[in-house]
């Protein structure tokens, strides 16, 4: 998927991307990171991470422009940002089980650090959804929570990662690589060439 990006262009129930790791394993730690535009107000998903046990296993969800929330095992943190009307985003996550630390990043700056599950595992046997929201494992969807927009260059790993290593290797991640991304697209979802870096 280098270099491309994916579209939703409309509202819909139907239309979403299921992502297929490399590897399956549960989650001590993780960083999540990737691209987005919109140009929506309301309620959406960006990723969506369900087991059959916790719908909301790893969520990221933003309430409406500039809030972000990020759901470990249903808990969830919430994260202001300053909006970025008509730009594209970066965003970046991560979370460690050790110390229930998670940090959100947006476009490079730290949006904060906040608790969230100490001593949890994410469970590994996931359906992992681009462009909907679970509310139950694989489906559940809601039209007034799609994404009607662009996502790229999202990777996900298995450790924690710095700022500079976030940076560095954006697209790279051991569980999902943006440059070997393994998937399958469900509805009206269409593949062009990323507009943004």
């Amino acid at each position: 998927m280098g270099g491309k990006a994916f579209i939703f262009p409309q509202d819909s129930n139907t239309a979403y991307v299921s992502l297929i790791p490399v590897v399956k394993k549960t989650l001590q730690n993780f960083t999540l990171c990737l691209k987005a535009f919109t140009d929506l107000t309301r309620s959406y998903s960006l990723f969506s991470y369900s087991t059959r046990s916790q719908a909301n296993e790893l969520l990221l969800f933003v309430n409406k422009r500039g809030e972000y929330s990020l759901y470990i095992g249903n808990s969830v943190a919430t994260f202001k940002a300053p909006e970025s009307l008509y730009a594209p985003v970066h965003i970046c996550t991560s979370w460690e089980s050790s110390s229930g630390i998670a940090e959100f990043w947006v476009d490079g700056k730290l949006m904060g650090r906040k608790g969230l599950r100490k001593g949890y595992n994410i469970g590994s046997e996931a359906k992992i959804i681009l462009g909907q929201e679970q509310d139950s494992f694989g489906g559940g969807f809601d039209t007034q929570q799609s994404l009607v927009g662009e996502l790229w260059d999202v990777s996900l790993w298995d450790h924690v990662l710095s700022l500079k290593e976030m940076c560095k290797t954006c697209y790279s991640g051991n569980l999902l690589n943006w440059q070997a991304l393994h998937y399958e697209d469900h509805g009206y979802v269409v593949i062009k060439p990323k507009m943004w870096v």
